[in-house]
């Protein structure tokens, strides 16, 4: 039987998981998915990348959501979808923070900066200032 999840109860998932999908449009209007670890804080999502396709999408088209989700079996589940506006962090010190934050809870991250910054791409650090929450779960 399925129910609705209460506010409180979404925000929960959204703290105790790590990883979701983020979902996004690309620009010919093609919907685009990836997973990602993120850090729920404060109303909002916090990422971190590298620019390429995904953060291009965001860019043009800031409408996205985080899909996050708890699976014991086919039966009994959680399931949460935050919707909201990308937006891009700036600002050095904050940035810093985010990643001492994000590094701190996942400490077996590989940071994406060692992957691919040697190669010309830039790290980017945002967040989905979150709308609206909607959340469903079998038990």
């Amino acid at each position: 039987m399925f129910k609705e999840l209460s506010k409180k109860s979404a925000e929960d998932l959204l703290n105790e998981q790590s990883i979701g999908r983020l979902g996004c449009v690309l620009r010919g209007g093609e919907p685009y998915v990836v997973p990602v670890s993120y850090l729920f804080e404060g109303g909002s999502i916090y990422i971190h990348s590298l620019e390429g396709q995904k953060i291009e999408a965001m860019r043009a088209h800031p409408k996205v959501c985080l899909q996050v989700d708890d699976i014991e079996n086919h039966f009994e589940w959680q399931s949460v979808i935050a919707f909201g506006e990308f937006e891009e962090i700036t600002d050095e010190e904050k940035q810093d923070e985010i990643l001492q934050e994000l590094f701190l809870r996942f400490p077996d991250l590989t940071p994406v900066e060692d992957v691919g910054l040697g190669k010309g791409k830039k790290l980017v650090i945002f967040r989905i200032k979150i709308n609206r929450i909607t959340g469903l779960a079998e038990a």
